[in-house]
């Protein structure tokens, strides 16, 4: 009677084992319908991406897009082959916003400032400028100690108007190479009442920036294909930097597995989860450094940025077209206080 029992037992066990392993495997399968084009690498992922959210193209056919930056109810970004800044409104779609006469290769990163002007990291121009409310340009920084800075890649603002930018040399023809370099470095620079100042040249590829929700700290992507890392700093009231530690890096965390360029651009969200672009898509990073998943886009990524009313929306820039995805978290937000729309140029 006892072994009866217990050989009923076991049967029932083995079909229930049964039943649940077919219950992950739906599970699994429907998972992996929902997130089309999701690389999950994390469980907590789902607390970033929705399911059944998918990737929207937005244009397409523009060039080499980078540096996206939303404000007054449309998303400014630029091309940087024809030298020109556009603006997408969801009404209106996509119409040219400033046409920039730059030389070389054009605009990359750009950032609002707290009274709402456009301010522009001349790539190829080597120096950083700021669109005025009647058009001019003003130029806020192009040397460093006597010397041209290489080639202002990406920009973010604290919130007090601490400008923060990187230098690396992706705009010479050469790059470390070419013969018009005249910085022996990659800087991570601070522009401040008038003045430049050198934080860091440790990194040799330093490329997108974003800082944490509190501004605590300054996270800096070093885009070097041998060691695609971010390191983070801590920021010091009077905006500089502490020395720099590791907080992530692609090789070891397994993200850079999906091939090219790694560290692009950069942005954090309220909770303080990174957003990495890359040539395989957008790479979702916790606040506490955790590779969480990659949402893979056609092409490559080269920026991105928050908008709609919520910040809820990431505009995505690639080297051909402009894509938006939702998400469940807020980005942080990079206009602070209620600045005055800028007049076109």
């Amino acid at each position: 009677m006892y072994s009866n029992s217990a050989a009923t037992r076991s049967a029932q066990n083995i079909f229930l084992a049964g039943l649940l392993l077919l219950q992950v495997a739906c599970d699994q399968n429907k998972r992996s319908s929902e997130m089309e084009g999701v690389v999950q690498a994390d469980p907590e992922l789902v607390n970033i991406l929705e399911n059944g959210t998918r990737l929207e193209k937005l244009a397409s056919g523009i060039g080499l897009l980078e540096g996206p930056v939303w404000g007054f109810g449309h998303l400014l970004f630029s091309e940087m082959r024809s030298h020109v800044i556009y603006q997408w409104h969801p009404a209106s779609g996509l119409s040219k916003f400033y046409e920039t006469g730059f030389t070389r290769t054009g605009p990359n990163g750009l950032a609002f400032d707290n009274e709402g002007r456009l301010t522009i990291c001349e790539h190829g121009n080597r120096r950083v400028s700021r669109l005025e409310k009647d058009g001019s340009l003003t130029v806020l920084a192009d040397s460093y100690n006597g010397k041209r800075l290489n080639s202002p890649n990406d920009l973010v603002y604290r919130s007090d108007g601490f400008l923060y930018f990187t230098d690396p040399p992706f705009g010479l023809k050469g790059k470390y190479a070419d013969p018009q370099k005249e910085l022996p470095f990659s800087g991570i620079f601070l522009f401040s009442d008038g003045k430049l100042q050198l934080l860091t040249d440790e990194l040799s590829a330093p490329n997108g920036l974003t800082f944490s929700p509190d501004e605590h700290y300054l996270f800096v992507g070093d885009d070097n294909p041998q060691q695609p890392v971010i390191h983070r700093y801590q920021v010091k009231a009077n905006g500089t930097l502490s020395r720099g530690e590791l907080f992530f890096n692609a090789r070891s965390a397994g993200a850079s597995s999906l091939g090219g360029h790694i560290i692009d651009g950069m942005k954090s969200d309220i909770q303080g989860n990174l957003y990495a672009t890359a040539s395989s898509g957008i790479i979702f990073i916790s606040a506490t450094g955790k590779y969480l998943g990659t949402l893979q886009v056609p092409e490559e990524t080269t920026n991105i940025a928050w908008g709609e009313d919520d910040h809820k929306t990431l505009y995505i820039t690639g080297t051909r077209s402009l894509y938006r995805i939702r998400l469940k978290i807020p980005g942080r937000r990079t206009i602070p206080g209620n600045p005055v729309p800028p007049a076109g140029p």
